[in-house]
């Protein structure tokens, strides 16, 4: 055995025989890694994070100024059925606008982001429309 443990500790990539020089072998091996590169991917990451201040921001402005289309739309016009008309198609216009602006601010394709936006925009006005009639005829 101990010719076999010479030879090895005399190969050039010798095993270490003991935990001292297992652990100074990875001192050496720590020491000669490049932590630069680390650290500036780290630094770029977080530089590429958005703010989430920012984005609640963005959101409450978002929700205020589409909530803003409708009750504007509506607040001059007597007739129900005429009303309800001018209402969706002014929030129709509102949101293939606000989807084109999310694109062309994401940098994404407009037409498909701008029907995603209708199309979802449309689906929360349906549903709301039925909840607030099913609420209303049953009294609660």
């Amino acid at each position: 055995m101990a010719s076999t443990q010479t030879s090895l500790n005399d190969a050039k990539f010798a095993l270490p025989i003991n935990d001292v020089e297992q652990q100074a072998a990875l001192e050496i091996e720590t020491e000669d890694f490049d932590y630069s590169k680390r650290e500036q991917e780290e630094g770029e990451n977080k530089k590429s994070l958005p703010n989430p201040l920012q984005a609640a921001a963005a959101s409450a402005l978002a929700f205020s100024v589409g909530a803003l289309v409708p009750l504007l739309a509506a607040s001059f016009i007597r007739g129900y059925k005429v009303r309800l008309g001018v209402v969706v198609a002014a929030v129709t216009l509102a949101l293939m606008i606000f989807g084109w602006l999310g694109a062309v601010l994401g940098k994404t394709p407009t037409v498909k982001s701008s029907l995603r936006v209708l199309v979802g925009g449309w689906l929360a006005m349906a549903i709301t429309f039925g909840l607030t009639k099913l609420i209303g005829s049953s009294g609660l």
